[in-house]
């Protein structure tokens, strides 16, 4: 059972990477976030103060894009293709699948987000430690929009316009972790961290569950 959930865990790195066929996958929203930190200056001004103040808003609009980018693919094509099917044949619970999926997508964006960071806080005129918080506050955060995204994702797979619907659900929804997160570089610092780990300790403890009811309920 746990060579098969690895098994899993390893094909759904690997699809979401490569985008499942489709042009960009992973480094879609990387690039996005590289060119978004090298036009804000420009936009903005040579303001160090005004630079530092919106940094880590960027960086966490650049995290909850690359959760949403992936939402389609996430659940929807193994529900159609009847993969859900031939694992829970094979004894394997549903909570367990989109446990390993929570990983997988996890694993794809928010390291290469969290690398992304480091050249452009010299964009951003961060100083070493404002570039710490941010770093600690994507740690604490992304596995939280991670495992939003994946239980949106089931919960909408088989629906009409299902990935519009998962954006405009998962964004309201991410809200405080984008408050915590980005505000650790305001006023709240470890505070707020703290905060946006707790919030995404929740999401993580309830997704695979949540996930896995609605993926039952969708094969019925």
């Amino acid at each position: 059972m746990t060579r098969m959930w690895l098994a899993i865990l390893l094909r759904d790195f690997a699809l979401l990477m490569t985008g499942g066929g489709r042009r960009g996958g992973a480094l879609l929203p990387v690039l996005f976030f590289i060119s978004v930190a090298i036009l804000l200056p420009f936009a903005i001004g040579p303001d160090a103060k005004m630079l530092q103040r919106t940094g880590g808003g960027i960086v966490w609009v650049a995290a909850l894009l690359a959760a949403i980018l992936p939402l389609d693919r996430l659940v929807e094509p193994d529900l159609e293709h009847g993969f859900f099917d031939q694992w829970a044949l094979r004894g394997l619970a549903e909570e367990w699948i989109m446990a390993a999926r929570i990983i997988a997508h996890w694993l794809t964006f928010a390291p290469l987000l969290m690398l992304a960071v480091l050249p452009a806080s010299a964009l951003f005129n961060l100083s070493a430690q404002q570039l710490g918080l941010v770093e600690l506050g994507l740690l604490a955060g992304t596995p939280g929009l991670a495992a939003l995204g994946v239980m949106i994702a089931a919960i909408t797979a088989g629906l009409r316009g299902g990935a519009a619907l998962s954006g405009l659900m998962l964004l309201p929804l991410a809200v405080p972790l984008l408050i915590f997160g980005a505000g650790a570089l305001q006023q709240q610092g470890a505070g707020g961290i703290a905060l946006a780990g707790a919030v995404s300790l929740v999401l993580v403890a309830v997704a695979p569950f949540a996930a896995g009811a609605a993926i039952r309920a969708a094969r019925e």
